[in-house]
């Protein structure tokens, strides 16, 4: 998988949204946490809010996050980072971003989905170096023109076709900040930019066992503290 995988149709439902919401509101209030509560003045904060109004995520929900984060609203928002890695079904590699405020809740969670799903959660560092730590972008265009021409001169490394005129891009960790200012200077409508972890190599499946992977992985997305999932899958 080239990027963070992605359950298929999983705003389907009043649940899976709210989940969603939930998940999105999370990553508002941790960004406006950690650089305040003006999103032009705060990237992360920024890219969070353009995710979530993507999502149709209410209004009033991404206000509320950006005030619970910026302690404008009397609450503690203490949510760390974690990171978990292991094995999936067939031995698909999987990396596993969490944010959490209570980490022993978190890792207990995760390592249950491992264990029920016939993988196997591993100690830190794994399975990290079958993966590159990148900046990865998905980014719109109406218009398409050169999409490899376009990575080469917002400085990313490398470009795929995902859908229709969506794209993926990547690029080294530090120049996350960069290409997302030239991809919209090209007339790129940026949906993702955030780091993550492209694999190396990918794992041979036939479709029963690729169905068997999926069904892992949206046990996992499905934990309200999973943030981003990364695995060797196409």
């Amino acid at each position: 998988m080239g990027k963070q995988w992605k359950a298929a149709g999983k705003t389907a439902n009043a649940d899976k949204k709210g989940r969603i919401f939930t998940k999105l509101a999370k990553e508002i209030a941790v960004a406006a946490k950690m650089g305040g509560p003006d999103p032009d003045a705060n990237p992360r904060l920024s890219l969070a809010i353009s995710a979530a109004r993507s999502q149709s995520c209410p209004k009033d929900t991404i206000e509320r996050a950006i005030k619970r984060g910026a302690g404008l609203t009397g609450e503690d928002v203490n949510y760390e980072d974690a990171v978990y890695e292991g094995f999936g079904p067939h031995q698909v590699a999987v990396i596993v971003e969490c944010q959490t405020d209570n980490k022993n809740r978190t890792f207990s969670d995760i390592r249950t989905i491992f264990a029920k799903k016939k993988g196997n959660l591993g100690a830190a560092g794994s399975v990290a170096w079958m993966f590159d730590r990148v900046s990865y972008f998905e980014a719109e265009k109406a218009d398409v023109t050169d999409a490899e021409e376009d990575a080469i001169e917002v400085g990313a490394n490398e470009v795929e076709h995902s859908e229709g005129n969506i794209y993926d891009f990547y690029g080294e960790p530090n120049d996350l900040g960069g290409i997302r200012e030239a991809l919209v200077a090209r007339g790129w409508d940026v949906k993702t930019a955030e780091l993550s972890y492209k694999p190396k190599n990918f794992t041979e499946l036939n479709d029963e066992q690729l169905a068997e992977v999926h069904e892992f992985l949206a046990a996992l997305d499905d934990n309200d503290d999973t943030a981003r999932i990364s695995a060797s899958i196409k």
